[in-house]
């Protein structure tokens, strides 16, 4: 992405989960499209979609599982569906696009007429593992290529089994850059901390040791440091990079149900409206917010385009890192709750390979995956990849939030 561009970002609201019973989900869609304004037309199709969908999941799948969501721009929303489950998986997805191909008997034209339909389709599939598919629909006749346009974020989140609400959440906006600091209008892209709040934060050291000296890895004036090298930047003061940056958040409410989730939306709603631009500053205004609440683990990144870097700071037990197709980079976080109680805050700075991706989850999945599970996820979408780390990953025992930016530098 260049400098001067903004990436697209769109926030979405997971509305239900279909698993055991998904014949259930095509009545949920008819309704969410009349609710959204989808209008009668798209309504349909989404309806005709999901039924198709629905079919293939009850007729091939294993341990099948559909979501159906709103997906919102400033100007309009649109539902989302997406399917993820275990296996068979399909050998060859080009050819059972075709109409007319049949593993099953059927006249095989489900994930043909799914892809027409939509607005945006994306789907993986590998033999033993399973399938994730991906049909976007938005209000009026928008036929776009599959992936036009792709938000650059895109992540998924699921309530513990039995339960409808989930206390995982995650959120991107973009920060349009400009030279200013927090708090006065002006300056020349410093960003300072607070001081109003009663945590420990250490004192910023007096000087900051070049790469070489901190890293024993020599590298010539004016170039980056090596990918994968990190440092703390300072706790209270971060010079911010030129143009436009992404701010993600992800939040896990302690525990599940209805206590988690209103953290995780009391999480979303200070984020979506605050105007910090620095991690560091972000995990303040959400301590703020969830006092009295019962409190969350946070991590939230800034990704700054025009030079590849990523600025981190993290509380509490959320898995954050930076992957390539055979590399991992996990970023650093510090004990407490967001809310009740944090000794320390740092921000990181890392230098995020050339087609990479930010990957951050909650403890709902397991933090055991390597780089070559979700390698072959690089060429679809965030959301997709998401999804099939959710499946890969993901626990039965807890609510489960991944939230996954590649697209951005």
């Amino acid at each position: 992405m260049s400098s001067g561009a903004l990436p697209p970002v769109v926030e979405y609201e997971d509305v239900a989960w279909f698993r055991d019973e998904p014949q259930g989900a095509r009545g949920a869609a008819a309704a969410l499209g009349r609710r959204i304004g989808l209008g009668d037309r798209r309504t349909a199709e989404l309806v005709l979609a999901v039924a198709e969908l629905v079919a293939n999941m009850r007729r091939h799948s294993v341990e099948a599982s559909l979501v159906l969501r709103v997906v919102r721009t400033q100007d309009e929303a649109g539902v989302e569906v997406l399917v993820t489950d275990a296996g068979p998986g399909i050998a060859d997805v080009s050819d059972a696009m075709r109409d007319g191909v049949s593993t099953g008997g059927t006249l095989g034209i489900g994930l043909g007429a799914v892809r027409r339909l939509a607005d945006a389709f994306d789907i993986h599939s590998r033999p033993g593992l399973g399938t994730v598919q991906l049909a976007r629909f938005w209000p009026g006749p928008r036929k776009a290529p599959p992936l036009a346009g792709e938000p650059v974020v895109g992540g998924v989140t699921r309530p513990i089994s039995g339960e409808e609400i989930c206390g995982d959440a995650w959120l991107a906006r973009v920060d349009p850059g400009g030279r200013h600091k927090d708090g006065d209008g002006d300056g020349a892209g410093v960003a300072t901390e607070p001081t109003d709040l009663p945590v420990s934060v250490p004192a910023p050291a007096p000087a900051v040791a070049d790469w070489s000296t901190l890293t024993g890895v020599r590298h010539r004036a004016g170039t980056p440091p090596p990918y994968g090298r990190t440092r703390s930047v300072g706790t209270r003061s971060v010079t911010l990079g030129d143009g436009p940056a992404l701010l993600v958040m992800l939040c896990d409410g302690l525990g599940h149900g209805p206590m988690a989730a209103l953290a995780g939306q009391s999480a979303a709603q200070e984020f979506r409206a605050g105007s910090a631009r620095t991690p560091e500053q972000i995990v303040r205004e959400l301590h703020r917010a969830l006092r009295g609440t019962r409190g969350a683990a946070v991590a939230v990144a800034r990704i700054e385009p025009a030079n590849g870097r990523v600025l981190f700071c993290g509380i509490g037990n959320v898995t954050a890192a930076l992957v390539t197709p055979d590399s991992r980079t996990n970023m650093l976080s510090h004990p407490g709750i967001v809310g009740h109680q944090m000794h320390q805050l740092h921000t990181y700075e890392y230098l995020a390979q050339p087609g990479g991706a930010l990957i951050m989850h909650s403890d709902g999945l397991s933090e055991r995956w390597v780089p070559q599970d979700v390698a072959a996820f690089f060429p679809h979408s965030p959301s997709v990849m998401a999804a099939g780390l959710l499946r890969l990953a993901g626990t039965r025992r807890d609510d489960a939030g991944v939230v996954v930016a590649r697209g951005a530098w």
